[in-house]
């Protein structure tokens, strides 16, 4: 095909994937940023991709979801293409091994375990990993996620093996348990040095209690936060949009007055 004829429009997955493959091979041959790029310098802006794809989902926006879908989905097959190009791997090679670590992972599917509920899945798939060769349940929570992601990722890979609590109230008390050792650390004599190391443990702690409790009752703490952050943006600017209305500026304003527009904007945002 020439470099100046675009493939196809494509009326069925398998030709969609293809039609992709083969803009990805012209781009990769002859634009001279695709030639230039590695793994190492797209990372970063996959990354970022990744994160336009959670604020699309959090948004709503199917739009924009199926457009950074497509973002994302460019990204894996520039990195594919970059492993055959070294003899590493194939595209080929990615889409077989998915599917054959799916497969293996869904005997309740493929073979003949029995599974009662979505627990017992999540406890087999664990348990295969650990056959597999890993050393540790928690080996497959990536080093660089974001640690309020990483804190879930933990709690849920360690109940996959039986090690959680039993009821949501003990994860309350727990709760309540570090709350009092937070406070209590700054509960002392008025000239006295707070030692921010320990401080610092017992917030994580305490962060880390909240976390979990939000597991057992079905919330998704990052997505609650950006939610609440979010919120936070919308009231702030229009605290914002009412200051420069008025003609002042936020910093020239009095915490009162600021009060008023904050209450004003969280009855209509």
């Amino acid at each position: 095909m020439s470099a100046n004829i675009a493939p196809p429009f494509a009326t069925t997955p398998a030709s969609a994937f293809e039609r992709l493959l083969t803009v990805m091979d012209t781009l990769r041959e002859q634009c001279p940023w695709d030639k230039k790029q590695t793994m190492q310098t797209l990372r970063h802006l996959t990354i970022e991709e990744t994160y336009e794809l959670a604020d699309s989902i959090l948004d709503g926006d199917m739009q924009e979801i199926k457009k950074e879908i497509g973002d994302i989905m460019l990204h894996l097959v520039f990195y594919a293409r970059i492993a055959s190009e070294t003899n590493d791997f194939t595209i080929v090679d990615v889409l077989n091994s998915i599917c054959d670590k799916l497969i293996h992972r869904h005997p309740h599917i493929y073979s003949d375990t029995v599974v009662n509920n979505e627990a017992d899945v999540k406890r087999n798939w664990e348990q295969l990993k650990l056959k597999e060769g890993n050393k540790s349940v928690l080996e497959g929570v990536p080093v660089s996620l974001p640690a309020l992601v990483k804190a879930s990722r933990i709690q849920e890979k360690a109940r996959g093996v039986g090690f959680d609590w039993e009821e949501k109230s003990q994860v309350w008390e727990k709760v309540e348990e570090e709350m009092r050792e937070f406070r209590d650390e700054f509960n002392v004599a008025e000239n006295s040095t707070i030692d921010k190391e320990r401080a610092e443990g017992e917030f994580g702690d305490l962060l880390f209690s909240l976390i979990n409790y939000a597991r057992f009752i079905d919330i998704n703490p990052e997505d609650a936060l950006e939610k609440t952050n979010k919120k936070f943006i919308k009231r702030f600017q229009y605290l914002e949009s009412k200051a420069a209305s008025s003609g002042k500026k936020l910093k020239d304003m009095s915490l009162a007055e600021m009060d008023h527009y904050w209450n004003e904007a969280k009855t209509i945002l």
